[in-house]
Order: C-alpha cells, then structure tokens, then sequence
C-alpha cells in the first residue's frame, strides 16, 4: 500500500481540489510503485487546472480493497488505472467509467481516445452513444471540456490521424472508415454546439468518404 498523501501528490492533482480526499483514499490501497508516473498533461476541469499522468505503473489493488471504497473513489480508481501502462489494464478500466459525464471523467476519456489501440476506441464509441445527439449530457459535457481545452483536442485530433497512418492504413485504408475519425466527428459536433460556431476539423481533407460507425 502507499504511504498517506497530500494534495501536492502527482495522482491527488489529476482531479479538482475538492476530490482531493478521496483521490487520498484510493491512493491509500494501490500497491507502490518502484516507478513514478510520468508525461502529465494539464487541462482544465471545471474552471481548474489538473495535471493527469500519461502512464502510471502500480499494480492493481486487491478486490478486497476497492470493494472497501466508495462509489466516488472507485470512480477515481479506475480513471486513474486508465493511465496504466498495460493496454489491457487501461482497457478494462476504461469500461467503467466511460458511460459517466462527470466533468473529472471526461479528460481521462478524451486522452484515450488520442491514443493507439484501436480496441479502445470501439469501446469508447459503445459507451459514448449518446454523443452526438444535441441536448444529451454526453453532448454537452463533452463539447464543454473541448471548448474549455482547446489545445489538447487540437492535439488529440492530429495524434489520431498519426496513429491511424502508421499502424491502422492496412486495416482501416480510408481514415473515414476508422472508429477514431468516428469519435472525432462526434466530439466536434459536441465543441461546435456549445461554442455557437464549427469546430476546426484538424483530420484529412474530405475525399472518397467512408461513414464510421460506433
């Protein structure tokens, strides 16, 4: 188990401040690590900054020991095992939380959708159902987060059609037909509404189209 933390531990800053004890409890029942978490990226929640590791390396927890959290700490466990540096972990993790809308949830899932495994993404586009339908509170939380992370989904887009390019052209040979490109047209549609103008589509030019689908 870790040592009891404070507010200034890298895993307690990647949720808002108010979240602080109880990112303090789940930190309390990880197995250590003989390595730090490392590559954060910051981004705004709520107004607030985080700062959310890219890959962490503990090993998961006992059952015994989530099953003695709260609703809200497993909550933060598994955004925190989302950044596990196995895919499986990340994946499995992943299914937990990508139906909640809860502000603190939502970069956890946006990162992951930047990243390379294509499993994920079709996990991702089963739980996000309701993402492209105006009014939703998928809709709306996610086109606020981009709306208020302007850079980071600038970023996401451009990482998701490198990944596609290099590892997913033999699989998927039109990026229209790649579950990333999907996710992206619905996470711009969410961005677009809650800005009141068209977000700025960062993929390849329009040509030979292939419709996606979750």
């Amino acid at each position: 188990m870790q040592p009891l933390s404070d507010n200034h531990d890298p895993l307690i800053m990647a949720f808002p401040v108010e979240l602080a004890g109880d990112a303090a409890a789940v930190l309390a029942i990880m197995p250590a690590s003989r390595l730090r978490p490392v590559a954060p990226f910051s981004v705004v929640v709520q107004g607030k900054q985080v700062s959310i590791p890219g890959r962490l390396y503990n090993d998961e927890p006992q059952a015994h020991a989530v099953a003695s959290l709260s609703q809200r700490q497993r909550q933060l466990l598994h955004c925190l095992y989302s950044r596990h540096c196995d895919g499986r972990v990340r994946q499995r993790h992943l299914s937990k939380i990508v139906d909640s809308y809860d502000p603190w949830v939502i970069p956890f899932v946006v990162q992951l959708v930047g990243e390379y495994v294509v499993e994920i993404l079709v996990v991702i586009c089963g739980g996000l159902r309701g993402l492209g339908m105006p009014g939703t509170r998928a809709h709306l939380a996610y086109g606020q987060f981009i709306v208020d992370n302007p850079a980071f989904f600038a970023r996401t887009q451009r990482r998701i059609v490198s990944y596609w390019s290099c590892y997913y052209r033999s699989a998927y040979s039109s990026f229209w037909g790649y579950p990333g490109c999907t996710l992206l047209d619905l996470l711009r549609s969410a961005a677009s509404d809650r800005a009141g103008r068209p977000w700025p589509n960062l993929g390849p030019a329009a040509r030979d189209r292939v419709d996606g689908h979750c």
